[in-house]
């Protein structure tokens, strides 16, 4: 099977180089307009084990003939872009008929509209297939599946640098000069009702082994996933940022500052968007340098009943930059994961037409089969069943 990742910032080789690791994988396609990039990104990849199945092509996605051209000869598609890219290349993959699995967080406003083409085209989308959105909903499905009614859903997951410096103790570990601060409130579940909370607040401190203490707030709970029958009845429910403790108090003032702002202020002759300047002023502090590692946090955690008992499920993940290859851990526990979903739906484990969440399409058989290939990169979960009132049962997965 062929695979064609797009995009070469910070997932797109990590990407190819878990789809070059796969024997029954024949090549793997590295597309982007930037040469420089591409060439960079073949020396990282050419020397490791099935570094020969590596083809570079060097293509404007606004091309689209050449694109849909290109895109054909693949099996499966993964897009590691920004978003506004990723359409371009959604259009390209319906137009040629290729599935096309994409990490990043879908704009509610085009989630529709790509839905009825996906559906027309006989085309297939897979939505946010990193790690959140991602790998978080699609473990929060499993474990629901083994309550027979749920009480809480809450997550907890983001990634840190392994030691916090800087003004806001945090660096870029996703890639880009942005750093991922918003403004707009966050969904929560609160008495059984989905309501807005302030974004940042919600404040929380917790512990993972060997990292210590951690701090997470509201983001917002992915709305597609209170739509499922699973989470239907869901009495509360919470999706949460992890950083070093500190940054929810500095990232609260700047919103409450209005420096988050989107829209555009005349400033003088000069017209600037506060985010944008935010951006820009704080991106040689929060760059992450070469060497410097990070940790990616994940919890996942549900309380429900089975048998009439009441159980906590909780399922962990820590991991870390790997020095010998040089992927940081962003890098490995998102792309990766669409990386496995792009293969899955080339081996022909996943076929259907429409578009799709990752939890939709990573279920049963398939979900044991994601974790058992990120345990063999390292990646590990380790999932806590407990009896309310009565000792825990740990399983390392």
């Amino acid at each position: 099977m062929k695979i064609l990742v797009v995009g070469v910032g910070l997932m797109g080789p990590a990407a190819a180089y878990n789809a070059i690791s796969d024997p029954d994988v024949t090549q793997v396609g590295l597309c982007d307009s930037d040469r420089l990039k591409l060439d960079e990104a073949a020396r990282k990849l050419s020397s490791l084990p099935g570094g020969e199945k590596l083809t570079l092509h060097e293509l404007d996605l606004g091309d689209t003939a050449s694109a849909v051209e290109l895109f054909s000869t693949y099996d499966a598609i993964l897009a590691a872009l920004p978003w506004s890219a990723s359409l371009l290349a959604f259009d390209a993959a319906l137009r040629s008929g290729v599935p096309i699995v994409d990490l990043a967080i879908p704009d509610d406003a085009k989630v529709q509209e790509l839905r009825f083409r996906a559906e027309h085209d006989n085309g297939m989308i897979v939505l946010g297939c990193g790690l959140e959105p991602g790998l978080t909903e699609i473990v929060a499905r499993q474990l629901a599946a083994e309550l027979d009614s749920i009480e809480e859903l809450h997550i907890k997951c983001g990634g840190i640098p392994e030691v916090p410096s800087g003004p806001l103790g945090y660096k870029i570990v996703f890639g880009g000069r942005q750093l991922p601060l918003r403004s707009i409130d966050a969904l929560v579940v609160e008495k059984s009702e989905p309501r807005l909370a302030p974004r940042y607040s919600g404040l929380e401190l917790t512990e993972f082994e060997g990292v210590g203490e951690v701090e997470a707030w509201h983001e917002g709970m992915m709305p597609w996933l209170l739509d499922m029958p699973e989470f239907a009845r869901l009495r509360e429910g919470s999706q949460k940022t992890i950083r070093w403790p500190g940054y929810g108090v500095k990232a609260t003032l700047l919103n409450e500052l209005g420096l988050l702002s989107q829209e555009p202020l005349e400033v003088g002759d000069v017209t600037v968007t506060p985010k944008q300047v935010v951006d820009t002023l704080l991106y040689p502090h929060v760059k992450l340098d070469e060497g410097e590692g990070d940790i990616t946090l994940f919890r996942v955690e549900l309380i429900g009943t089975k048998d009439g008992e009441r159980r906590h499920l909780r399922a962990d993940m820590v991991d870390r930059y790997d020095r010998e290859l040089d992927f940081t851990s962003m890098a490995r526990t998102t792309a990766f994961t669409g990386a496995i979903v792009a293969r899955m739906i080339a081996r022909g484990d996943i076929s259907a037409c429409g578009l799709f969440t990752a939890e939709e399409v990573v279920t049963g058989p398939l979900y044991d089969r994601m974790l058992a290939e990120l345990a063999a990169e390292g990646i590990h979960f380790t999932m806590t069943t407990t009896s309310i009132g009565e000792p825990e049962h740990n399983v390392a997965d």
